[in-house]
């Protein structure tokens, strides 16, 4: 078995683990952030980082109505700008804590007048130093080159942090997520059998939207960096608005489907690409969805779409490092990366 399975298949005791050690942390500095009426949050992340960071904006926009963005860290590290941060919570998410660009972020936002927060899975990594508070992924270390247990990490840590400053969500609720995750991990058999007809595919398109649409980026990047697949990543929207013009038959399309308000969209969207013959494999526990696909993973428990998106990026990370496999190609080593990547 591959680093990479195995440290799939640890996620949900990792994720009970962060849920334990981490929420009453987590909650009480939310509570210091709502007396110091916090009015942004701009979250500052790179790679897999960035993909949960964009759940993470959907989530607190959603939930406590403050507005969020996404840092361009090039603004502070290139460009040298002085941003006006005072009321402003900046979020620095790094897997290994070493980010050069993403730690100058928080360095510089400490001098714009910033509250700063970071999340990692290293304890004793730079970001620890850097940041006002740090919330701990308590994932344990991460060999496989892909990011999975640190992602599903960082997702969880977001779900606290809306849950301690609107709560909206839960408690109780986010406490299931280990159970849905090893739920979506006994899909692992049908996955394997259908990736065959997937191992001379050489490009394909991830569509998500919402509070799916940073799972959409993060299952492009596991086909790329373990499949070498160019696989583009769109939300249905924005798919819509052009790039649907290069579907043709058996183009391979995969859909995150959750229930919520992104679900009629989505299920417009899977009816225009089966007149268009595209290969269309849905992931979703709606019944209606998974119709409209050629092929379909059916999550076998219902989650609301807050709590979605760790429980749909499981059977997407099996599908890649499985994908890897029937490749002939190993999906714990690359031909061009490092773990740990520092841009400035």
């Amino acid at each position: 078995m591959s680093l990479m399975l195995a440290e799939i298949a640890e996620q949900p005791a990792a994720l009970e683990r962060t849920i334990k050690r981490e929420s009453a942390r987590v909650k009480r500095f939310a509570e210091s952030l709502k007396q110091r009426g916090i009015r942004f949050i701009v979250i500052a992340a790179r790679g897999s980082s960035d993909n949960a960071s964009s759940f993470g904006r959907y989530l607190l926009e959603i939930t406590t109505g403050i507005p969020v963005s996404l840092a361009a860290p090039a603004v502070y590290t290139l460009y040298g700008a002085k941003v006006d941060l005072r009321d402003t919570l900046v979020i620095g998410v790094s897997q290994s804590g070493e980010g050069v660009d993403i730690n100058l972020t928080l360095e510089n936002a400490k001098r714009c007048g910033a509250i700063t927060l970071g999340i990692t899975n290293e304890a004793n990594s730079s970001m620890t130093k850097v940041a006002d508070e740090t919330f701990l992924i308590h994932a344990k270390r991460e060999r496989s080159l892909a990011a999975t247990k640190t992602y599903t990490g960082q997702q969880v840590i977001f779900h606290l942090l809306a849950e301690g400053l609107a709560g909206k969500i839960k408690g109780h609720e986010i406490e299931r997520l280990p159970e849905f995750a090893a739920a979506s991990l006994t899909l692992k058999p049908q996955i394997e059998a259908m990736v065959e007809r997937f191992v001379f595919m050489n490009h394909c398109v991830v569509i998500g939207r919402g509070l799916n649409y940073g799972n959409a980026y993060e299952f492009a990047i596991k086909l790329m960096e373990t499949c070498y697949v160019i696989a583009e990543r769109f939300s249905g929207a924005d798919f819509l608005h052009g790039p649907i013009a290069m579907i043709e038959r058996s183009f391979p399309v995969f859909v995150f489907a959750p229930p919520g308000p992104t679900l009629q969209g989505t299920m417009e969207l899977l009816e225009r690409l089966k007149t268009l013959s595209a290969e269309t494999l849905v992931i979703s526990s709606e019944s209606a969805a998974l119709k409209q696909g050629t092929r379909g993973l059916k999550l076998p428990t219902k989650v609301s779409e807050l709590l979605s998106p760790i429980p749909y990026i499981i059977p997407a990370q099996l599908f890649a490092a499985l994908l890897s496999q029937a490749k002939g190609l190993n999906p714990d080593v690359s031909r061009s990366l490092s773990k740990v990547t520092k841009t400035v």
